[in-house]
């Protein structure tokens, strides 16, 4: 194959403005819709194709990389080596050929944050998630051709994909391959791209995904959904899809690990003379008995009232501290009937004790078992 230098008509040394202009210039005189020549539109290719390498910084430094490329220091295994280490050859010493590349490549994963309610969190649920997202093309079904048409061979490289090209270097003339320039390395090229996803394959769209949240989750946690992400390129297979979870506030209860945690105040003579009383909870009314006596900050556990447990079956406990409430405003009757009451009891003087911690902290340890 031609040298690309020789067939844009410029110095190996030349500017990037130089290798424009020359491209220009014989772009004018070959171009099939000016020279009705026949070889014109062969000779056009070849102009297209040397231009699109050389004013590729990236292709030239490929390309030049045989007259100018040395040795690495250090011991190497034989000739087969250095030709794979700079020229992309086996020990064979003939070009590795890979073949064309497939247009369709596997698409991103995706992440949307989802919230849910604390009572989703306990048994679970189901979602219909709205995901804007890249899907198939409904006009080329990811063949990224308009209707009726499809992907030529490339004529640079044959459909090969690869362009390959002999070049002198400390070991003589070599033969080297890279990837054609005007096809980028398909070995087709589309000559009329699908209108609706111009040539990708796909298109942005919003679709619903039903999806299952397991009982137990934590805010944090990602839940992966296997090929539930953007299409590919070119049709190619979908990433995952990743959910975020953030659990909402709620007003009453809070979870430490997979115990639910609640407070309920009491009156100060339910506290003495002990009452049972139902209270609502995220699954129905729960039974609570409250014993004559009770202190302030004692727990009452209920069992298997808590949160599912995420991995393995059954679940965590609610757990409810009891605040007495002591009345600040009593009439004239009931400061008299204190009053009867206390002189009843013996007399107990108030003394020092122990320093005691604050009812919410107290609460928090025999939460915690500490």
């Amino acid at each position: 194959m031609a040298d690309h230098y020789e067939v844009l008509g410029v110095e190996r040394t030349a500017t990037p403005e130089e290798i424009k202009k020359a491209y220009r210039r014989l772009a004018r005189e070959l171009h099939p819709d000016v020279n009705p020549s026949p070889d014109a539109s062969d000779q056009f290719k070849l102009v297209t194709h040397a231009y699109d390498v050389l004013s590729d910084v990236d292709q030239r430094q490929q390309y030049d990389l045989g007259g100018q490329a040395g040795f690495p220091t250090g011991g190497f295994g034989g000739f087969g080596d250095i030709f794979e280490t700079f020229f992309g050859q086996g020990a064979g010493g003939g070009p590795t050929v890979r073949g064309p590349r497939s247009r369709a490549e596997r698409g991103q994963d995706a992440l949307l944050r989802v919230e849910l309610d604390l009572d989703e969190v306990i048994f679970g649920t189901k979602r219909d998630l709205d995901i804007n997202t890249a899907i198939l093309c409904e006009t080329c079904q990811g063949s990224c051709c308009a209707p009726g048409t499809s992907p030529q061979t490339c004529d640079i490289c044959r459909g090969t994909g690869s362009i390959q090209r002999s070049v002198r270097s400390l070991l003589g003339n070599v033969m080297t391959s890279s990837p054609c320039g005007t096809c980028r390395g398909y070995g087709t090229v589309i000559p009329n791209p699908c209108p609706t996803c111009q040539g990708q394959g796909r298109m942005r769209a919003t679709r619903t995904a039903k999806v299952d949240i397991p009982a137990g989750v934590e805010t944090g946690i990602r839940i992966q959904l296997p090929s539930q992400g953007e299409v590919g390129q070119a049709g190619g297979p979908p990433g995952d899809l990743y959910l975020e979870i953030k659990v909402k506030h709620h007003d009453v209860f809070s979870r430490n690990g997979d115990d639910l945690l609640a407070t309920v105040e009491i009156q100060m003579t339910d506290a003495i003379l002990g009452i049972t009383t139902k209270l609502p909870t995220l699954d129905g009314e729960v039974t609570v008995e409250i014993k004559p006596g009770t202190q302030s900050a004692e727990v009452i556990t209920i069992k298997d009232r808590g949160v599912t447990h995420l991995r393995g079956s059954g679940r965590g406990d609610l757990k409810i501290g009891v605040q007495v409430v002591t009345p600040s405003r009593l009439s004239a009757k009931e400061q008299e009937l204190i009053r009867q009451f206390a002189g009843a009891r013996k007399p107990v003087e108030p003394h020092l004790a122990h320093f005691q911690q604050g009812l919410f902290a107290k609460l928090r340890d025999r939460f915690l078992n500490v």
